[in-house]
Parts: C-alpha cells; sequence; structure tokens
C-alpha cells in the first residue's frame, strides 16, 4: 500500500447530529481541541480541519448542528501550540469572501505557522445562510470557479493582479499574503462537478457524505479518470464513515483503510467512535498504528 495521508476531522469545533457526537464534547473547550491536535501531530497525522458556517437557520441545525467555530481563530490558536500538522479550512465557503481577504487572511496565518495552510474550498450549498450574508446564491459555482483562480494568482504574491468574470484587481499591495510557495488548494463538494472543479483548479479533492459505493462510482468516470492520470499529482482525501475504531476492532478497521485505498484515496480524512478525549487519543494512536502496519 502507497503511504497514506492521515488527518481528523476535528472533535468539539463542530457538533454533526448525524455522527451522534458523544456528551463530552457539549462542554468541551479550546484547551481540549489543542491536547487532541497535538496528540494527533505527535501520532504523525498531517492535518486537522475546521468548517465554515456563520449562522445556521435554526430548521436546518437539528441536521447540520448548530455548532461551527470560526475556521481562521481555530487554526490560528491550535497552530501557536503545534509545530508541524497541517491547518486544513474544510471547507470555506467561496461566495463569503473576496478572494483577496482569503489570501490576506490565511496567508498571514501560513506565514505565521511557517508554511502550513491547506485551503479546503466548497461552492456552499445552504441558500438561508447566503440570504442571511447578503451573498448572491446564483452563479455560485461560476463564481466559485473565479475566485479560485483569484486566489492562486495572488496567494504569496504581494501585489496580485487578476482579471475575471466576477473579480477583478491590479495595483494593489497584500502583505502578508502566504509564503512563497504552491499552497495546496483541496475542492470540497458530492457531485461530479466537484470533482471536476478539483482537477481543473486545484490540487486534490476532499468530498463528503458519499458513500463508498457513491465515490467509486465518481473516481471511476472515465474522462474525469483520463484527467486524473494527466495530473503529476492529485490528492484523494476520503472521509470514511460510520466513524471508525480501532481499538475495539482492528480488523474491521483495517478492511476499511484497505477499500478507501483501492477506491483511490490517498488521504483519509477521519471521524473516530469516541467517549472522552482520552478516547479519542487512544484511537489516534490505533489507527496510526495500524495503517503503518498496513504499510
Amino acid at each position: 500500500m502507497v503511504k497514506l495521508q492521515l488527518g481528523i476531522v476535528t472533535p468539539v469545533v463542530n457538533l454533526n447530529p448525524r455522527f451522534d457526537p458523544p456528551p463530552w464534547e457539549d462542554d468541551a473547550g479550546i484547551e481540549d481541541v489543542v491536547t487532541v491536535v497535538a496528540a494527533a501531530e505527535k501520532a504523525g497525522y498531517q492535518w486537522f480541519s475546521c468548517p465554515e458556517h456563520v449562522c445556521i437557520p435554526t430548521p436546518v441545525a437539528s441536521t447540520r448542528g448548530g455548532r461551527y467555530w470560526d475556521p481562521l481563530a481555530t487554526l490560528s490558536f491550535a497552530a501557536a501550540r503545534t509545530s508541524t500538522i497541517g491547518l486544513l479550512t474544510h471547507v470555506l465557503v467561496l461566495g463569503y469572501h473576496h478572494p483577496l481577504e482569503v489570501v490576506k487572511r490565511y496567508g498571514s496565518l501560513d506565514e505565521a505557522s511557517g508554511g502550513r495552510v491547506i485551503l479546503g474550498v466548497g461552492v456552499g450549498t445552504l441558500r438561508p445562510e447566503f440570504e442571511l450574508l447578503g451573498v448572491p446564491y446564483a452563479e455560485r459555482g461560476a463564481r466559485a470557479d473565479d475566485a479560485l483562480r483569484a486566489i492562486r494568482a495572488s496567494f504569496g504574491n504581494k501585489r496580485p493582479q487578476y482579471h475575471g468574470a466576477y473579480y477583478a484587481f491590479d495595483d494593489v499591495v497584500v502583505d502578508p499574503c502566504g509564503m512563497a510557495r504552491h499552497v495546496e488548494i483541496w475542492v470540497g463538494g458530492r457531485t461530479r462537478r466537484s470533482l471536476r472543479r478539483a482537477l481543473e483548479l486545484g490540487d486534490g479533492w476532499i468530498p463528503f457524505g458519499l458513500t463508498l459505493p457513491e465515490l467509486q462510482t465518481l473516481l471511476d468516470d472515465e474522462d474525469l479518470s483520463v484527467r486524473r492520470a494527466q495530473r503529476e499529482r492529485f490528492e484523494v482525501i476520503l472521509a470514511p464513515e460510520p466513524p471508525m475504531d480501532p481499538v475495539s476492532e482492528p480488523g474491521p478497521c483495517s478492511e476499511t483503510v484497505e477499500a478507501y485505498v483501492a477506491a483511490g484515496a490517498t488521504g483519509l480524512h477521519v471521524r473516530f467512535v469516541h467517549r472522552s478525549r482520552e478516547h479519542y487519543m487512544e484511537q489516534l494512536d490505533a489507527l496510526s498504528e495500524l495503517v503503518r502496519a498496513l504499510g
């Protein structure tokens, strides 16, 4: 098996009812988050993540959850207490931000953290939130594509220039703007279009809410498979469901890992079965050891 990257869907920062979060997360705080992230870093995980929603309409909160810590604040705080683990936004909703806002804010974090930012981005689907924020919902896919091009032209470039269909700028200075490197951009979503967007404009695909057969169908798409083969490097970061339990069920967990790798995963974005912070960290170590043994 090729070397498989591992990252975590960070507990506490979002309570998604679909995964029945355990009671300890209700009252947990930033010290719990940092403790878990530091343990993940020590165990060799490549990233931890934080999602983005600004305001969840009450009728939707019962299915999406109401808690969403701000990704910039969360990633920044944890970055100051760690040294190597990647800082993944999963995902920034592109329509909520001007591209230069993304570059300034996450470029500042990138420079402060020594180049650890991974931009996970998405188009967004929660129309009421768009409307509450006064953000155009129509043509959001085309706007997101333009934003991605503008971010790519600007990250690490103090004097960016870009002229697109929705965003245009020149004769400006953005400082800080990120380290002089190719920042990884992973595109989220759950459709064929999101995978195509990732292949055209990003460095990887990090889908959510899809079963393994659904993922396999998209990854086996003939046209998109040709596009992937033409890429020198392209990350496929998949999130196994249901949450993994390598402590109590190492055999089934190994089978799950192998199945996702066979489907094309280059990395796994992992949720765990867990009863407490300590149990969560036991799961971190167990999965890391299991993957090393498989390698």
